[in-house]
Order: C-alpha cells, then sequence, then structure tokens
C-alpha cells in the first residue's frame, strides 16, 4: 500500500489554522501529516509537531526555502521542533551536517530544484543518478521527488527510474488531485506522496470537509 501524507499547506505555504485543521483529524486515520517551513515559525512548528505525536502521527516537515540560509535554518528549526521527516532541500551535503544524530529521516530533492512553488527540471537519467548519489550518502533516507512539477517528463516513467535508482523511499510531492494518479505512482514503486492545497480547494472526494477528504485519500491509498 502506498502512504499519504497530509499537508497541512497551500500555495507551498502551512496554512495559518494548521492546528485547528489538525485537530480536526483527530479520529481520521491519518499515519502521517507535514507542513512547510515557509509560514509556520519555529514556535509553530514545536507546536504541530507536538500535537501531531500525541495524536500518534508521524511528522514531516518539507523545505522549500529557496536560499541555502533559509534552507538550513529551517533544517535546524525541524530538529528543534523534534519532526520525524525532513523532506526537501537542494543542500544534501549541509543539510546532513546539521541533522547528524538526529534520528530525522532526510529525504532531500533529487534534480533541479527552483522557485516558490518548487519546480523540477532535468532529465529524466539525471535525476535519477542524482537520486541514486543521494540515497548513497549516509545519513540520507530518501529522496523527495517533485513527479507532477515537471513540465515535460512523464510521471510514470519518471517516479519508476527514481524508484529504481534510489536506495530508499520515494516521497512524490505536489499536485496530486486524482485518484488515477495515486495509482499511478503506487504502480511506479514511490513509497508515498503528499496532497494539501488540493484538499484545502476540495478538489478530492470526500465532501466539504478537510478530515472528509483526507478519509477518502486514505481509502484511495490502500485502493490502490
Amino acid at each position: 500500500m502506498i502512504e499519504f501524507i497530509f499537508m497541512l499547506t497551500h500555495n507551498d505555504r502551512t496554512v495559518d489554522d494548521a492546528p485547528e485543521v489538525l485537530e480536526s483529524l483527530r479520529d481520521s486515520g491519518l499515519r502521517y501529516v507535514g507542513f512547510k517551513d515557509v509560514g509556520a515559525t519555529p514556535e509553530r512548528q514545536r507546536e504541530l509537531t507536538e500535537a501531531a505525536h500525541r495524536l500518534g502521527m508521524e511528522v514531516m516537515l518539507e523545505v522549500v526555502s529557496t536560499s541555502r540560509e533559509d534552507e538550513l535554518n529551517s533544517l535546524r528549526a525541524a530538529r528543534e521542533a523534534g519532526v520525524d521527516w525532513v523532506l526537501g532541500g537542494t543542500n544534501a551535503d549541509a543539510g546532513l551536517e546539521v541533522l547528524a544524530g538526529s534520528g530525522v529521516r532526510y529525504c532531500p530533492f533529487p534534480g533541479v530544484v527552483s522557485g516558490h512553488p518548487s519546480a523540477l527540471s532535468g532529465e529524466i537519467s539525471e535525476i535519477a543518478d542524482h537520486a541514486k548519489k543521494l540515497t548513497a550518502l549516509d545519513g540520507v533516507h530518501g529522496v523527495d521527488l517533485l513527479t507532477y512539477r515537471h513540465a515535460g517528463a512523464d510521471p510514470e516513467e519518471l517516479t519508476r527510474a527514481v524508484a529504481e535508482a534510489a536506495d530508499g523511499p520515494v516521497i512524490a510531492a505536489g499536485s496530486v488531485v486524482t485518484q488515477e494518479q495515486i495509482r499511478l505512482l503506487a504502480h511506479a514503486g514511490a513509497w508515498g506522496f503528499t496532497i494539501g492545497g488540493a484538499i484545502f480547494e476540495r478538489k478530492l472526494p470526500g465532501g466539504d470537509t478537510v478530515a472528509g477528504q483526507v478519509k477518502a485519500v486514505l481509502a484511495m491509498a490502500a485502493d490502490a
């Protein structure tokens, strides 16, 4: 079964009412929740992490800052907040130094990632080779792949190539909105996928509540 990570984010930033949204998911069956470094102060990151842990969830922080300095500051804040996973970022060598000894599962971006919202570029073979090199580093757990934010690559071919090359889980992040996409990712070998903005925009089945949509996506993941 492919894993679903619900991101408390919209337009690549953490939503203002993230604590209230998280509380509404108390009985949803959700195992993984995440948020972005943009839009969440270090204090808010600790607050969300502690609340999610009380609900029995694992917490993922995705780094989408565009400068090296901001990225590393976000990793320091993530470590202080006590998150379980850090996703994203483009400075893996420096990131590993920040996270050393923390026990955080680190999954940086493979390929060339730029802008905000983040976009992926490069040839599939280059992205896969980068994923292989990243996951060969001591301390890198997997990769955060912007499957549906690549303007030209076939999503299934891209995901499969990275999943075969990477020594660790591949998490497909961004722009997932349909059952067909979830099935494609599962069949191509992704370990998990994230959805944030599409749920806040009520683009998924499950009605008008975030909790209802989250439950619907969990069912889709189980079916995939």
